[in-house]
């Protein structure tokens, strides 16, 4: 059995690991932010048309994501609530039949003609008898006092259910009031976008045809995944294999080359939890597929580097699998820009969202909200870009969705 004083350490050195993970958190984040930053301040951003939208896409996305905490926030409330009403008629029941038990007894004695133990010692009865009875009345008198208990505590908690449900009320309520004021916030934010959109929405369909801006926009993209790669400490392998293992099932990447470069990246047969997902993968939001990888571009000079699958605006983004989140900010153009680290130099990229809601940081699961859909970043359609990369070289991510 652990000591007292040994319990007491073991918390103090959990705790202080606590802080320490909490500090190297918000370090790790920070730097991610300066090399977001950084990527900004590299290029004269004034020309850009799009970076006017910055400022309200991220506060869109910003006021997006408390809402998104606010409701989740409000669920939890709302559960507890629901379960003291439950636990309020239980201890209702509970009230009912310890007072019906009382009212029995308490009819046995007075209106059935049973006496008190004095009542039965002065009435001159046989000794033993007068014991027996005196024992029998003695423990009727236990019973009597410890239901009396009993219906005591039932109130009590009964009182303590009550003002902890006026206090989840008042949670509530207030959580209720933060949501309105968050959307009407957000709602003013959406106007002011749109009537910035309006003053340049066509210096932004000019620029987005110029093959050099699609070009930096794609360089900029590599760049911050190549920042990351320098930042984000490695993760441990998904799964542990020998190196004989390694050696036959996780061969250098393949793909087509053109004038040197790899041109269709493919991971190979790496190892690892995320490469077991290879043909299990769902899209990570339902609409349809305007853009291939491979393909040309709309706007010509360029190929997609990833999939754009145009979507209802609002529409939720989940996380092709488990990870953590390495960024999660605006980007020239990609707009509000998130990519998953899953491991095993895997990464997933979800770009021109309306709303990102998830930190640096944040470990998700497969399948959970991470965004939702929009056309930050001056894209005119309403949809989702997304991207899959391994080694920070971009590979097909219709060969790893399932059917």
């Amino acid at each position: 059995m652990v000591s007292g004083p040994a319990r007491v350490a073991s918390a103090a050195s959990n705790d202080a690991k606590k802080t320490q993970l909490q500090e190297q958190h918000g370090e790790l984040k920070e730097r991610i932010e300066a090399l977001g930053r950084d990527l900004v301040k590299a290029e004269a951003s004034k020309g850009y048309a799009s970076d006017q939208l910055r400022e309200t896409e991220s506060a869109i996305s910003n006021t997006n994501q408390r809402l998104h905490l606010l409701g989740g926030e409000r669920s939890g409330v709302q559960a507890q609530l629901t379960e003291l009403e439950a636990q309020g008629k239980k201890l209702d029941r509970q009230t009912g039949a310890q007072q019906n038990q009382l009212v029995r007894m308490l009819n046995r004695q007075f209106v059935g003609g049973d006496s008190d133990a004095l009542t039965m010692l002065l009435a001159g009865r046989n000794p033993n008898q007068a014991a027996r009875d005196r024992y029998f009345l003695t423990q009727l008198s236990r019973a009597k006092a410890d239901l009396i208990q009993q219906l005591q505590a039932t109130a009590n908690e009964k009182k303590r259910l009550a003002d902890t449900a006026r206090e989840r009320q008042a949670q509530l309520a207030t959580i209720e009031k933060k949501q309105q004021e968050e959307r009407a916030q957000l709602l003013e934010r959406k106007k002011q976008r749109q009537s910035t959109l309006t003053q340049i929405a066509d210096r932004i369909r000019s620029q987005r045809r110029e093959i050099d801006t699609l070009k930096h926009d794609e360089q900029r993209l590599g760049k911050l995944i190549d920042g990351l790669a320098r930042l984000v400490p490695k993760k441990k392998p998904a799964v542990k294999v020998d190196a004989e293992t390694t050696a036959k099932t996780s061969p250098k990447p393949v793909g087509k080359t053109r004038g040197g470069k790899v041109i269709d990246h493919d991971p190979g047969k790496t190892g690892g939890i995320f490469a077991a997902l290879r043909g299990k993968l769902r899209l990570p939001v339902k609409g349809s597929v305007t853009g291939r990888f491979g393909g040309a571009r709309a706007e010509g000079g360029t190929s997609w580097k990833g999939l754009f699958i145009r979507a209802a605006e609002g529409a939720e983004v989940r996380a092709v699998a488990a990870g953590t989140i390495v960024f999660s900010d605006w980007l020239r153009g990609f707009g509000n820009l998130l990519i998953v680290d899953h491991g095993d130099d895997f990464l997933s990229i979800y770009g021109n969202n309306e709303s990102l809601l998830a930190a640096v940081g944040a470990e998700i699961k497969s399948g959970e909200p991470v965004a939702t859909v929009g056309n930050s970043g001056g894209n005119t359609d309403s949809g989702l870009y997304f991207e899959l990369r391994h080694r920070g070289q971009p590979f097909d991510p219709l060969k790893w969705i399932g059917r």
